[in-house]
């Protein structure tokens, strides 16, 4: 199934489902403390149904979605969350697909091995010098992505990983979500190590990468089904900057969360004309 929307009205969220039922297509509801997510069940009908939804969120109070629900005798019910709605893991589930649960897992791994000892840093950590750069050891510009040095440090990480890159892949695919991952870590390492060396680490470089992508595809193709609120945006920007003049009391990655940033709003402005599959 593929998210079509999040809503924090319940009735409202039953109503465009209802509607959308009328039109032949069919979606279902669960409940987050997000709100209540609007799931397709036919992914055929996913371009008719982003139409449907970006007319929704226009006049969401038109009469023909409550008549929908008149119609289909639910007008007055209540949406019964303990039936048909999921426990918080598979709401988690069903905004994560396999490769953003792969990462996640490994990244916990990772730190767990770190934090009982294990020398996994030295395995996956760049290159230490200029003249290794051409050897066999060809992970290394990507692996320090894996890498976090505090549980703050990984929460933060993952949770934005989770939602960016859930949302990547769900709308389009575990694909687009590999290339972004892989491009996202390996460019952004390679700058930082030129401004700090090799001992650093963390998943915020792609994290940039999946935001700047996300901004850019929602900006340019709304209908590819991204979605970057405005809010969010400017909360990591401002991150950024305040990175930059060493205000947020740690060391942070400030050229991998820059670097990261512009190679997702270039893959965005690239894949602008990419039809959602």
């Amino acid at each position: 199934m593929i998210q079509l929307l999040v809503l924090g009205d319940a009735r409202m969220a039953q109503a465009l489902v209802d509607y959308l039922a009328t039109l032949g297509i069919p979606c279902e509801l669960t409940q987050s403390e997000l709100g209540v997510s609007v799931w397709l069940a036919d992914e055929l009908r996913l371009a008719q149904a982003q139409q449907e939804v970006k007319r929704f969120l226009a006049e969401p109070n038109h009469p023909r979605y409550m008549e929908a629900s008149w119609q289909s005798g639910r007008a007055d019910a209540r949406i019964d969350y303990s039936k048909g709605m999921t426990d918080p893991v598979t709401d988690f589930l069903h905004q994560a697909g396999p490769l953003t649960l792969v990462v996640i897992i490994a990244c916990l791994a990772i730190y767990a091995l770190d934090a009982i000892g294990l020398p996994i840093f030295d395995e996956l950590a760049f290159h230490p010098t200029l003249a290794q750069f051409t050897d066999w050891q060809a992970w290394r510009y990507v692996t320090p992505a894996f890498i976090h040095f505090s549980v703050l440090h990984l929460v933060f990480n993952l949770l934005w990983w989770w939602y960016l890159g859930g949302q990547i892949e769900q709308r389009l695919g575990s694909g687009k979500l590999f290339i972004l991952l892989l491009v996202g870590a390996a460019l952004p390492n390679i700058a930082e190590f030129f401004v700090s060396g090799p001992r650093f680490g963390g998943l915020s470089g792609v994290v940039y990468a999946l935001l700047g992508y996300s901004w850019m595809r929602a900006r340019l193709q709304p209908a590819c089904g991204l979605t970057m609120p405005p809010a969010l945006m400017g909360f990591m920007l401002i991150w950024l900057v305040l990175g930059f003049f060493d205000m947020l009391g740690t060391p942070t990655a400030n050229m991998a969360h820059l670097i990261g940033l512009l190679v997702g709003l270039l893959q965005g402005w690239l894949d602008r004309h990419h039809r959602p599959t």
